[in-house]
């Protein structure tokens, strides 16, 4: 059974920096499209970004980048989004979502939040002006 935990959320001030956790428990990283997803209310949830079967290569939402960073520590198996100059347009419920992908799929669709297997419960962050 697949489970994922996300922690870490929090309310912040712009300019501050968190880092969100997802542990992963029933899944292994190979072949997998690991990603990170955020929904503001009366918004759509968005891809922020994704890693590829333990780190093949990693994309970002152009909103983010430059700004976040994603990774994973396998010996944990819990992968991390390090949120740095955090703006209070980054308000949002963070999702980290898994599934087994192809590397050529999870390159072109990993924005999709319709192509998730598996999500967590999600965790609040709160950037305040």
């Amino acid at each position: 059974q697949v489970q994922l935990v996300e922690s870490g959320g929090g309310s912040v001030q712009a300019g501050e920096s968190l880092r969100l956790s997802c542990a992963a428990s029933g899944v292994t990283f190979t072949s997998y499209c690991m990603r990170w997803f955020r929904q503001a209310p009366g918004k759509e949830r968005e891809g922020v970004a994704v890693i590829y079967n333990g780190g093949d290569f990693t994309y970002y939402a152009d909103s983010v980048k430059g700004r976040f960073t994603i990774s994973q520590d396998n010996a944990k198996n819990t992968v991390y989004l390090q949120m740095n100059s955090l703006k209070p347009e980054d308000t949002a419920m963070y999702y980290c979502a898994a599934g087994a992908a192809s590397r050529l799929w999870c390159g072109s669709w990993w924005q999709d939040p319709k192509e998730v297997a598996y999500w967590g419960q999600g965790t609040q962050v709160t950037v305040s002006s």
